[in-house]
């Protein structure tokens, strides 16, 4: 029922998938690069802990990654239909 109201909406609005692919792509990149500096500067001011803040990072990443990826699918799907 959820896809079917997914699709439903993303036939009407189907002209800017591709602006919404784009956009999703650079809100991605936005946030690993907000991650990435915040670790980093995380690490310079506790060097001891690293380890925990590199895995952590890594995860948010992946995360933020995960649904810009699911962004760029639903745009997609858009201009399909």
């Amino acid at each position: 029922m959820t896809l079917a109201l997914l699709q439903e909406a993303v036939a009407s609005y189907g002209a800017f998938a591709a602006i919404g692919a784009g956009l999703a792509a650079i809100g991605g990149g936005i946030g690993v690069g907000k991650i990435g500096g915040a670790a980093m500067e995380a690490m310079a001011r506790q060097p001891e802990m690293q380890g925990k803040l590199q895995g952590s990072a890594i995860v948010l990443i992946a995360f933020i990654e995960a649904v810009a990826l699911f962004a760029v699918v639903v745009s997609f799907l858009a201009m399909s239909a």
